[in-house]
């Protein structure tokens, strides 16, 4: 479908989505929710943890219809145009998204630094300080660790975000293209965007001299704009729409990025994220941004 026909259907579709085993999509639990939205039409992605409620043109608070419908409910709802839900370009975070952890403390616990440069990433996710120069306070803090200390913590430390490489291959099987854009480093978005399945990665440049880190970081820094500028860059070489454009992240300097997307997606982000995203995840895992392009499990590349 074409954006000016995207543009021209105004009907909403409800992805709800559960944690798996949780039982919450029971056939007592879904007869409550289908009373919260009695207008809209059902259709099951996948049994007992996803579902769509296809909706008339209007029902725009049915989000807060659903949750209301089970209150306190680990349970993640997507509401979004029906039109051009299926995305071509995927755009993803990587430290405390597709990954479990953030690069640079782990780096930072190697010298004994973890809590004091952790303290500054929080805050600089949270929007708090500025990206850049915080970014530039904690690489000078790993002056003179070797960097093949790298090699073991992806091995030892780092652990993929549950659902993320199903999603990255589902989307590339599907056409998509795919690409991992971090303020965290090349050291790490090489090999872990390979692991997932990426088709590109883009990250900052931690510079080394004799097989230690200097301190420093290369020019420029890939941070905030830089991932907006990444997603437009990828858009507009491929022909695609806005409206057909995803991206997930976390923390602040996700903001401009999940902006620009069509579906920006805040997953389990900090307070600023979470408000401002199209929509967010806060209980599932990252098959979740699968179920909301309206795959079902059958559809889905298992990892």
């Amino acid at each position: 479908m074409n954006a000016a026909a995207a543009n021209a259907d105004p009907s909403l579709v409800a992805t709800v989505v559960v944690p798996e085993g949780s039982g919450l999509l029971d056939l007592p639990r879904l007869a409550r929710l289908r009373e919260a939205v009695p207008q809209a039409e059902l259709s099951v992605l996948s049994p007992g943890r996803a579902v769509d409620f296809h909706l008339p043109p209007g029902l725009a608070a049915a989000r807060e219809a659903i949750l209301s419908a089970m209150p306190g409910a680990p349970m993640d709802v997507i509401v979004q145009p029906a039109a051009a839900r299926r995305k071509k370009l995927f755009l993803a975070d990587m430290d405390s998204t597709m990954i479990g952890q953030e690069c640079i403390d782990e780096l930072a616990d190697a010298v004994g630094l973890k809590a004091h440069v952790s303290a500054i990433t929080e805050r600089a996710m949270r929007g708090e300080i500025a990206f850049e120069p915080a970014l530039r306070e904690r690489v000078a803090l790993l002056k003179g660790l070797p960097a093949d200390v790298v090699e073991s913590m992806i091995g030892e430390r780092i652990t993929l975000t549950p659902g993320g490489k199903a999603l990255v291959r589902t989307m590339r099987r599907a056409g998509a293209y795919t690409a991992l854009v971090s303020g965290g480093f090349t050291v790490f978005t090489g090999p872990i965007s390979t692991r997932i399945g990426f088709d590109m990665h883009r990250s900052n440049t931690l510079i080394i001299e004799n097989g230690q880190f200097a301190g420093l970081v290369a020019d420029p820094i890939l941070g905030r704009e830089a991932k907006r500028e990444t997603l437009i860059e990828l858009r507009d070489a491929r022909g695609i729409s806005a409206s057909e454009t995803l991206a997930v992240g976390d923390g602040a300097n996700d903001l401009a990025m999940l902006g620009e997307a069509g579906l920006g997606v805040a997953f389990r982000a900090k307070p600023i994220v979470a408000e401002a995203a199209h929509a967010r995840i806060d209980h599932t895992d990252l098959r979740t941004l699968l179920y909301a392009q309206g795959y079902r499990d059958e559809d889905i590349v298992e990892a």
